[in-house]
């Protein structure tokens, strides 16, 4: 009982310091990014494009385009509301922009009653605040509760935060702040990484940018958990590509939210230098930042462990990083504990020279760093040996990366064997490697085979090439000369190459009784064309048999016919109208139209022309129906 219960304590702690970890940071080569985003959208073609583009250039303090303000005052329509929110949210941040307050202050506040909904109060609210225009705050309290109260959508409140925040010291806006937790809860955690709303990035960075506000408009920190803010902080980094003006003006706004207030600002770690460590390149360079890559103060850096990845042993534990003349910057040379090459996960720790408790995750920063060498290859071998016997009829030792002088021969009767061991060159150990094929291609036909090398304990490389069995179940059996080339490849070493061991003339056994293997001159070269064929068609009977039937089938109508003329039929009761005629015709086409169908008209004709002569039957046969029941009646 106690084992499980310390089981899930691990688990949930593995869990929460997964969460603590913001994935990545804005960085500056992603702002410079978002900036061109914005600067992309001029010359402006609406207010919207225009406020989200003047908005985040001003985010990102870079400059606003200089005709902004002339596009502001020449597009806003004074009667609409949102209209007036656009241009009034971009001149206010482009500061020195003024435009028709009169006229606008009239529209804002006529929008401010009962009847409106919360976006609309919403863009009324904020175009007051942009023009400094005075807010009836209790009037606008009273409208809010009854506008959520018909919409309580998620965005309705989420507008609702942004609305309390710019309402007078007087009012109380308590129950906004409270509805940030249940407005959290409505969010979905995905893969314990990110929280997002199912909207997407709208309401997810309007309630970041709306938690912040309404926040510091109260001075208390919202009812929001370390995990969420971090989850919420990544979900909006995870947009930071997007190349919509609106969106990534939102990344922007949500961002800096999360980067400057005094509640809570998510800590990021990160590599400043390549993840690659090699003698070339000893140290590593981490930056501690937040999510906008700004400085968060004096702080010390150090490590907690190294571990490496693949067999989880440990490199080293504490280990404190220099600081230098960046002050978000430390290094650490990681080549002194004399790592073997492969990835290892450092677990970094933070700690400020003025403790500050809105800081989150600075004490489980995590970055990942590769060690990387160079690989040398010695001991290498080249041996035929006697299938039978076992026996070594010839060795050659060769050194990389030179090609055996000569060709060698083998048959049937024997196999060929290459041994070699991989070393690391900083070292010289034995070091292995994820690839170390053997590759043999015809020099001729250009027809290659790849083969795996086997390794033993002690890292020797070998691979066998039993000649008789490899010629029946690879090479087709078709003898002459091949290639023999080492290829070593891994992610954790420099120099990968591919070597030209030596050429080989293997002779494979050829059975007399089957037909010599085809050449092929290239793989590549094209195929023969391939003609579809239909299927013949069935053979028809001959016309004496195809006659006889036809004769037999026409039997029952002469009969019938020398029937009629026996007892005389009676004709003076057939209606000499259009639709009798027609109809009798039209039957009569349709009799005529199965014999077309026998004879030669296939399927897709005989429905055609059977739709017309059907509809002109099926009129003429109703029309001599309701005749004939007229007449009678």
């Amino acid at each position: 009982m106690a084992k499980g219960i310390g089981l899930l304590l691990l688990l949930a702690f593995a869990i929460t310091g997964h969460a603590l970890r913001p994935i990545s940071t804005l960085t500056l080569e992603d702002q410079a990014r978002l900036r061109a985003v914005f600067e992309q959208a001029q010359p402006f073609t609406d207010l919207a494009h225009a406020h989200y583009s003047i908005l985040g250039l001003t985010l990102l303090s870079a400059p606003a385009p200089k005709d902004a303000c002339t596009f502001l005052k020449a597009k806003v329509d004074v009667s609409n509301v949102q209209s007036l929110y656009h241009a009034t949210s971009a001149a206010k941040a482009l500061g020195n922009c003024q435009l028709n307050a009169a006229k606008a202050k009239q529209t804002l506040n006529t929008a401010l009653n009962e009847s409106a909904d919360v976006p609309t109060l919403f863009y009324a609210v904020s175009a007051l605040d942009s023009l400094k225009f005075p807010i009836n705050s209790a009037d606008v309290a009273k409208f809010l509760k009854a506008a959520l109260k018909k919409d309580d959508s998620l965005l309705s409140q989420i507008y609702g935060l942004y609305i309390a925040s710019k309402l007078s010291a007087e009012t109380d806006v308590t129950e906004y702040l409270n509805s940030v937790e249940d407005i959290a809860a409505q969010a979905d955690e995905i893969d314990d990484l990110y929280l997002q709303f199912e909207a997407g990035i709208l309401p997810s960075a309007m309630f970041i940018d709306g938690s912040v506000k309404i926040s510091e408009k109260t001075n208390k920190k919202p009812a929001l958990t370390e995990e969420q803010v971090v989850m919420a902080g990544n979900y909006i980094l995870s947009r930071k590509t997007t190349q919509n003006v609106r969106n990534a003006y939102l990344v922007v706004l949500a961002t800096k939210a999360l980067s400057n207030n005094k509640f809570f600002v998510p800590v990021g770690f990160s590599l400043a230098s390549s993840i690659t460590v090699s003698p070339a390149q000893p140290k590593i360079i981490v930056q501690v930042t937040d999510l906008m890559t700004g400085s968060i103060g004096q702080l010390s850096i150090s490590t907690k462990s190294a571990v490496r990845k693949s067999d989880r042993s440990k490199l080293f534990t504490e280990k404190k990083l220099a600081g230098t003349a960046d002050k978000t910057k430390f290094d650490l040379n990681f080549l002194e504990s004399k790592p073997a090459p492969g990835f290892y996960d450092v677990t970094l720790v933070g700690k400020l020279a003025k403790p500050d408790s809105k800081f989150i995750g600075l004490a489980d920063g995590s970055i990942t760093v590769k060690v990387v060498t160079e690989v040398i290859v010695e001991e290498v071998e080249l041996l035929v040996i006697d299938r039978d016997q076992s026996i070594a009829t010839k060795t050659v030792n060769v050194q990389h990366p030179r090609k055996v002088a000569s060709p060698i021969d083998a048959d049937y009767h024997q196999n060929v064997m290459l041994k070699f061991v991989l070393k690391d060159k900083a070292t010289n150990k034995p070091m292995p490697v994820h690839q170390a094929f053997i590759r043999m291609a015809n020099l001729k036909t250009k027809q290659e085979v790849i083969f795996t090398s086997d390794r033993t304990d002690t890292l020797q490389y070998s691979f066998k090439l039993d000649v008789a069995e490899s010629g029946r179940d690879h090479f087709n059996a078709l003898s002459g000369k091949y290639s023999m080339e080492l290829i070593i490849g891994d992610a954790s070493i420099q120099n990968p190459f591919l070597w030209h061991v030596a050429d080989v003339n293997l002779k494979f056994y050829e059975d007399p009784s089957k037909k010599a293997p085809e050449v092929a001159s290239s793989p590549y070269e094209p195929k023969p064309v391939i003609d579809h064929m239909f299927r013949v068609p069935e053979k028809r009977p001959s016309k004496t048999v195809s006659s006889l039937f036809t004769g037999l089938i026409a039997v029952p109508l002469l009969v019938l016919l020398a029937l009629w003329a026996k007892l005389g039929v009676n004709l003076s009761n057939f209606p000499m109208s259009l639709s009798a005629v027609g109809f009798h015709v039209g039957l009569g086409a349709i009799f005529g139209l199965f014999y077309c169908y026998w004879a030669y008209l296939n399927m897709f004709q005989t429905i055609r022309y059977l739709t017309i002569i059907s509809i002109v039957t099926f009129i003429c046969g109703n029309r001599l129906l309701g005749s004939i029941a007229a007449r009678k009646g």
